[in-house]
């Protein structure tokens, strides 16, 4: 039933046609894609809000495998490095690449797991960052390693003024 008021039809639907009460809704497409895609679109939209208020660290090796630090003034640097002993591929023990101010720094594993270094030789540490703060405390301000080559245990323990 379409009551008219003045030039509007009052409770007609859509083209004029009148919708029973109670009766099934009709969806049309659009509807339809806004329920089943509007809520994906709204997540789409929030994940960059919501990772960027996130402290996102950049990818860092543990101190296990790496370190890179600057120690009283001095770059130390480590990274732990695996020897593969004969042709079998059998992987033996880890050792460490360890240089102060660009220049390397030797470390020795002790039998009961501690570090020493050729510096300090006399004292045994828990991990080789441990050993090269040593290193750097005894070399002191004015002392730098040898650039390397050539091992040797006398003396001056492998430092120069």
């Amino acid at each position: 039933m379409v009551v008219s008021v003045g030039a509007a039809a009052v409770g007609a639907g859509p083209r004029g046609a009148s919708r029973k009460r109670g009766g099934p809704a009709r969806v049309s497409r659009r509807g339809l894609l806004l329920g089943l895609f509007g809520p994906v679109a709204v997540a789409a939209a929030f994940v960059p809000v919501v990772a960027a208020s996130r402290s996102l660290r950049v990818a860092e090796p543990p101190a296990d495998i790496a370190f890179d630090e600057t120690y009283r003034g001095r770059r130390i640097r480590g990274i732990r490095t695996t020897v593969v002993a004969a042709a079998d591929g059998f992987l033996g023990d880890a050792r460490w690449h360890v240089t102060v101010d660009g220049r390397p720094l030797h470390l020795m594993r002790r039998a009961d797991g501690t570090w020493l270094s050729m510096v300090d030789h006399y004292r045994s540490y828990a991990t080789p960052l441990d050993a090269a703060r040593a290193a750097v405390d005894e070399l002191g301000p004015g002392r730098q390693l040898r650039d390397g080559g050539q091992e040797h245990m006398g003396g001056d323990h492998g430092v120069h003024a």
